[in-house]
């Protein structure tokens, strides 16, 4: 039966098993109120709303007449 000849270390054991990593792709979510694109279970960034309720005060950018 095959023995390891000695401890594999966790920075050698780490490196050998990061070739099999890859990360996920990220989840959007419509947003309900103005139909951005935010993640799931966040404040979205555009409109503030969380749960249909106001939670953060946004700036809106008004553009400039010429």
């Amino acid at each position: 039966m095959a023995v390891p000849k000695g401890k594999v270390s966790k920075a050698r054991r780490n490196t050998r098993n990061s070739a099999n990593y890859k990360a996920g792709t990220v989840t959007l979510v419509e947003c309900p109120h103005c139909h951005e694109l935010k993640a799931p279970h966040k404040v979205c960034k555009a409109c503030g709303m969380y749960d249909g309720k106001k939670v953060v005060e946004t700036e809106k950018k008004e553009k400039k007449a010429n």
